[in-house]
Parts: C-alpha cells; structure tokens; sequence
C-alpha cells in the first residue's frame, strides 16, 4: 500500500511529525521556498498583465527531484509549510513541481503547534491551498520586483555600482535617516533641576521634585536664575498643601505577538531580533538536548495576534487556581482587544501547554532556549492574572515660588507581579525618578516639614535617542510598514547594504545610507511614503481576505510609479560626476581641491586629475581647534567647559586651567561632539545584576559591568549563531590583537570553538546545518557556503538581489 507523503519546511519539524503521524506517512522537508522569480531579470512582464515567470531556485534542484520521485508513489500529499502568505506560496510552487499530475490529490495541512493533538487534528482538517494568501504574497513579491530592479540601476548609474532599494527596506532606512536629521537639528539647552530631602516628625525622610515655578511648569535657564531660586528656599519654608491617596491598578499586558517578544527579548535578554526568532523557532519546532520525545514548545512565533484559543484560556485558569489561588484568578478570562490592522489568522504566541513549566524543562533546554521559553510562559500566564494593586500617596508642598510634589507606591496585592515584571524600560528623568518614593510618611494639610537638603542640578536637554533593533520594530509596527515575518529580514538587509551601522546597538545611518534615502524620498516621493506603504501593506491583507482584486492592485501601483521613474531616469542627481569645492588647496601641485563621491563615500581629490592624484578623507568637522564652548560647565567649579586638543585627539577641559584641571573624554558622532564618560545604560549585567556602562577603550566604545574588577563582563557583537561545538554557547565577533576580526563562543575559555569566517544564521539548504560562512574571494565577491566541509553547497551574494 503507497503510503501518503507530507511536506514540511524544516528537517527538524519533519522528523517530529512523522514520529505522531506513524508508518502510514512520509514525512520530507522542502527547506523554505523551492521556487522565485530569477535573479538575472525582472521576470515580471509588465505588458502582459504582470506574467511572472518562476524557476526553481538553484540549489533546490535535487531536493525537487527527490520530493518528486517520492510524490510520484504516493496517493495523497499534505503540504504543510507555514501557515502564513509565504507558507502558502511554498504549497502553490510545490503542488505545480510534484504532484504527477492534476489529478493526484493534494491537502493543506495547517497548525498553529507542533503536538501531537494539534497535528493529528489537522490532518483529520486538511483543506484546499488558499489562493487568495497565494495571490497576496505573489502581489507582494512583484512590488518588491518592480522596485527594486527598476529603482536599483538608477543608483548604479548616479551613486555606486551594487546598491540596491528595496519597497519596504528603503522605507525603513529612511525612518532611521529621519530621526538622524533629528538629532543633527537638535539644539541643546540648559536647564536645572531642583529636588529637597524632608522630613516630618515621623519618619521616614523623603524626597520632593519642584513641578511649578511662580504658578507655571517649573522651568529655569541659567545658573543666576539657579543660585536666586536656592537663596529663596533655603530661607523659606516647605509647608503641606495637598495630600492625596488613591488606589492605583496595574494590568497585566497582552501575550506576545512577534514584534512585541522581539522587543522583549531585546530589553530583557538582550538578544537581537535575529537570534530571538532563531531560538524561538526551535522552541516552535521541539529543538532540545537528549533523546527526549521532540514536542513542540510554543505556538507559531509570527503572529499580530493577542487572540488565545477557548482550550488554552481553560488550562491557564485551572493552573492559577490550583497553583496561585482564587484570589489571582479573574472572574472570567481577560481578553484583549484586537489592533488595527492585525491580520488575526493565528493565536498569540504562548506554550503549548502551561503544565511543561520552565524548571521542568531547564534540563533538556539550552541556556538562551530556556530564557526565551521563561519569558514567553511568564508572560501567558499573567495576562490571565488579576491586577496588580498600590496605595499611591502624592503630596504637594509650597516653598518660596516653588510647588514641591513627591509621590509614593506601596504593593498591596501582587496580582500578575507575582509571575511576571513588565516595567516599561524607559528611563525616567533623574528628576522624576528623585520623586518616587517607596512609602511616604503621614502628613497633614499646613504641616511645616524640615529640609535637609536642597539639591539643585544642571542639566542639558539630549536629542532623540536612535533607533535600536527594537525599537525599530515598535516604529515599523506602530506606522503599519512591514509584517511579522518580514522584520528581521528588513533588519538583516540593511546591516548587509551597509545603509546602517550599529552603533552603541543603536542604528546609524552611513553617509551611503543617508544620500540613497535623500535621493530616493526626492524622486519617488509616494512609493517611499509612509503612509502609502502602510495602505499598501492593507491592500495585501485585502487580497489575503478575498476582498480586493491583485491584478488591479498591481495596475494601480504601476500607472504612478512607472511616472516617476521615467521622471526620475532624466532628472536624478547624478554623485558619480558632481564636484564642489574643498576650500583647500593641492599641497602637491597647488591646485584647488574639489568634493568627489567615490566607492566608499565622499573624498576630496586635486581638480588637476589625472596630471594630479593628490586624495585626501573628507571630512565635514571644522580645521580650526582653538577652543570652543562645549554646552557643559565644569562639575567641579562650574566653569565653562572647552574642546580642546591633545596628543591622543579632542578632549573636555575646564576653561578654569590651570586652578581647576577637571578633564573629561571625547568623541566625535558625525558633526556633534559628545562626552565620553562611563555612560550608563538601562540594562543589567546578565552575570550579577549591575547596571551595563559603555566605556572607551583602547580598540573604542565597548560595554562593560559597572561593577568591575569583581565582575569582569563584557559585551560583544552577537551573530545569532549557536556555538556548533557546545550548542549552549553562541558566535560572537571578536578582534585579535593585530585587529584581525574573528568568530568565537561567548563560553570562552570553557569552549574554545573558533572561526575565521563570518558564521550567518540561514539552514543550508542541501543539507540543512543550521548555518552557513560568508567570506570574500577576489573571484567571487561575497560568497555564502556550508559550514560542513563535507557539503559542497556555494552560493554568490549579488549585490544587486532585492528584498524587501
């Protein structure tokens, strides 16, 4: 009897179903898409209704041919890729290449978890392929198509050859491109802070933050407005004038959907986007150590929905009752309301089953997989949690001109707290946080309080933070750009265009990035809008629900787009040939010096070329370094503080020298000067809790435990790989003392893998180890291969391949 054959995507998911499924079944994996649009040529034709024309990717040629001989014995094939726009496409492109023919029947199988029920389940509901999610991610995959490689050669001819846009990609640079004019426009101001310790005749003392100045929001300027506020309330008195006391509510937060477990996992674990969905698709798929039974963990990580299935809700409930009590468990369950644009077609992202608790399974887990797994099982089972309650206290106190205000929260039921902290990580003001206090003592209203001590601060207002990997997601999410399954590619492919560079895990834009974005926002001002790629993304989810036409979608597109770029081809601004003048002249030749745009950006070059090859680096920042006013005053006797220059480049120096010899140090960020003291950040130490500082070094900025020498952590750039020797540990860049860049385990010295060549987190697809190298050949260019030497699988990175 021919047995039935069933897809999947991934070897590890393959292997976990056909052990549910029995002999009966054939379980092979199709390791992602088999078939695309050819690199070499547009392979849309425009003129004839946007025929495609789709080949088998090169490389999956054997794995087509191997699914085919096995679907050709075969009475039924279940397609069961992901179940999503791109999982469906997979189905689409296998059911064209393997089926023996029209009439061999062909199931979708969809699931949202790898266990057994819900895949037995499944089978038993196996339906068509659904064309509408078919047309909407070939919809998709054409835009992207038509951007870039009718948008891509206009950079070739007028920036640099090997650039590339991108419908979505560009979109997102520019997001980070904008914030950088942001910052760069930022003017700095001063201000001060004034802030007093009290004390009633109870204790304990507590602190109060000015709020109003003379009736208004309190606000001043200068030191001399500053000593005249001090002289004031150090002769004056703080009286109470108002006392209030409330109950205040914290509700827990929704379940993860993957742009919130993204961010998450940023601020908690400090993964990256990429390493967070790579350790959660393990989970997904039952990855762990041993020989233990292989179960899926977690539900499907891409999801915009908070939507928890009627089964799930019952578990959880009947788990808090029975392990936390009635006085945890709400009444009925907490629901959450649907967002804007969600497309709904999957739950939340939670556990497959609240009883595998995360100490039950730390043994069998990695240590990143368990962190993830904790993160995720927490966070379901407080959304299920009462709210957490405080007795909040807010008193106001009257000083000279002045309305002092301290505010204090005591715990009076933990309620979700008791599994799960989700404080939001955004750093308050010093002043802010001086005026929380944990418990306030009585008081009453025109009680003259004793002052202890008067503080008062100056401070200077900072420019916009950039954005990190996710905080980039939350502006992707929040302006409707992009989907789920498509952030931590858009993140990937910038990093890899070298559009951006990351900067203390922040995104910087390089000056490639910045005049790519310049020219494409000039030229193509709707296609890059915000708005109409939020209205576009829309349409998608139309086409994926039956209720717009794809063909008319892409008509629309086309007629404004094909507009601007005939306008765009005669009147972009062509770098390559563009000249201005250096203000400088040939220290060879005397000659002037003019501004070029080269391969690697602008550098400035004699104007007597090719008689005269003088280059020298361009540089914006101005020649002349007598000192000039740095916007800080001294700390140690409030002198004015001065750029200066030294041996080893800029630094901070009181202009009181030399009677005060306060000096601090330096860097430059683009055009801005910023001081580079031990900085510290809104994240703990993994090793001991401390709060992570960034520091310069002598090889530059790195970040480091504020607690040393006890604690010796350092953190290093992270690939997303795990370590393929000890699998506990995970790749992380490292440079040798000649400044050679290199690849070890963060487990160092306990394991000492090490690797020359730059590990990428993507399955090779001919024999699926979980990671390939990428490294440069003089022949090739960049180049992609397996990391198994006994795989011979190579692929060429062009430059010019788009993805969205």
């Amino acid at each position: 009897m021919a047995k039935s054959m069933v897809v999947v995507e991934s070897p590890a998911k393959a292997r976990t179903i056909e052990k549910y499924l029995g002999q009966s079944y054939v379980v092979k994996a199709c390791s992602g898409h088999i078939k695309d649009l050819p690199k070499k040529k547009l392979s849309v034709e425009v003129d004839a209704d946007f025929k495609t024309t789709y080949k088998v990717i090169q490389g999956k040629e054997q794995i087509v041919r191997d699914l085919r001989k096995i679907a050709q014995k075969s009475d039924i094939i279940y397609l069961a890729a992901d179940p999503d726009r791109e999982g469906e496409a997979i189905c689409q492109h296998l059911a064209e290449e393997i089926a023996r023919s029209e009439t061999q029947e062909v199931r979708r199988v969809l699931f949202n978890e790898i266990t057994k029920s819900a895949i037995l389940k499944a089978f038993e509901k196996a339906g068509e392929i659904n064309t509408d999610k078919v047309f909407a991610q070939q919809t998709r995959r054409i835009l992207d198509r038509l951007v870039g490689y009718q948008v891509s050669p206009l950079l070739w001819k007028n920036v640099r050859r090997g650039l590339s846009a991108g419908r979505v990609q560009s979109v997102a640079l520019r997001i980070i491109v904008d914030r950088e004019k942001e910052r760069q426009a930022f003017v700095v101001e001063e201000y001060w802070n004034f802030s007093a310790q009290v004390e009633s005749t109870q204790p304990p003392p507590f602190m109060v933050r000015a709020v109003k100045l003379d009736g208004k929001k309190f606000k001043i300027g200068n030191r001399q407005e500053a000593e005249e506020l001090l002289k004031d309330l150090k002769t004056g008195e703080f009286v109470v004038s108002s006392v209030k006391t409330r109950e205040r509510k914290s509700r827990p937060a929704a379940p993860f959907v993957t742009s919130t477990l993204q961010q998450e996992a940023s601020r908690k674990l400090n993964f990256s986007v990429n390493k967070t969905m790579q350790v959660a698709q393990t989970l997904y798929e039952g990855d762990r150590k041993g020989d233990q039974e292989r179960v899926g963990l977690i539900t499907y990580m891409r999801t915009d929905s908070t939507r928890l299935s009627q089964l799930s809700l019952e578990e959880v409930r009947h788990f808090i009752e029975k392990f936390y009590g009635n006085s945890y468990l709400p009444v009925q369950p907490v629901l959450f309301q649907k967002k804007k644009g969600a497309q709904d077609a999957h739950e939340a992202i939670r556990p497959t089953s609240i009883l595998r608790t995360p100490d039950t399974l730390k043994p069998v887990l990695t240590r990143d997989q368990f962190r993830l797994y904790k993160l995720i099982w927490s966070r379901f089972v407080a959304c299920q949690m009462r709210p957490a309650l405080f007795d909040r206290t807010e008193i106001e106190i009257e000083a000279p001109r002045t309305l002092f205000k301290a505010s204090g929260d005591v715990l009076k039921f933990d309620g979700f707290l008791k599994v799960y902290s989700q404080k939001n990580g955004q750093k308050k003001d010093d002043s802010e946080q001086d005026e929380e206090n944990s418990q306030l003592p009585r008081v009453t209203v025109g009680k003259v309080l004793s002052v202890m001590d008067i503080q008062h601060e100056q401070k200077f207002t900072q420019p916009p933070h950039r954005y990190s990997e996710a905080t980039l997601v939350k502006a992707l999410e929040e302006k409707g750009i992009g989907r789920p399954s498509t952030y931590q590619q858009i993140l990937r492919v910038l990093q890899d265009r070298e559009y951006v560079v990351k900067k203390e895990r922040r995104f910087c834009p390089t000056e490639t990035g910045t005049v790519v974005t310049e020219l494409l926002v000039d030229h193509f001002e709707d296609i890059f809008d915000y708005d109409y790629t939020a209205r576009l993304e829309g349409e998608l989810d139309n086409i994926e629900k039956g209720s717009r036409d794809w063909l008319e979608t892409l008509r629309t597109f086309y007629k404004d787009f094909s507009k601007e770029l005939l306008e765009a081809s005669d009147s972009m601004k062509n770098l390559k040939r563009e000249e201005s003048p250096a203000g400088i002249d040939c220290d060879k030749c005397g000659s002037a010096m003019v501004v070029k745009w080269g391969r690697f950006g602008r550098f400035v070059a004699c104007s007597n070329y090719p008689d005269c090859k003088n280059t020298q680096e361009y540089s914006s920042e101005e020649t002349d370094h007598a000192p000039e006013l740095a916007n800080q005053t001294c700390d140690k006797c409030g002198s004015p503080m001065v750029i200066k220059r030294g041996r080893y480049g800029e630094f901070l120096a009181c202009s009181g020298y030399p009677d005060c010899k306060q000096t601090r140090r330096i860097v430059k960020e683009g055009d801005r000067t910023a001081v580079k003291v031990d900085k510290e950040l809104d994240e703990n130490c993994p090793n001991c809790e401390q709060k992570l500082v960034l520091k310069q070094g002598r090889y530059g900025e790195f970040v480091a435990c504020s607690g040393y020498p006890k604690c010796r952590y350092i953190r290093h750039d992270t690939t997303g790989v795990a370590c393929p020797k000890c699998g506990e540990g995970e790749m992380i860049q490292r440079n040798s003392k000649k400044g050679r860049v290199f690849y070890s385990c963060d487990r160092y010295p306990d394991c000492k893998t090490l690797l020359w060549n730059k590990p990428v987190p993507e399955t090779c697809p001919k024999c699926s180890t979980p990671f390939l190298l990428e490294r440069e050949t003089k022949k090739e260019g960049f180049i992609r291969l397996c990391s198994q030497k006994t795989c011979d699988y190579k692929q060429v990175i062009e430059k010019a391949q788009i993805t969205s």
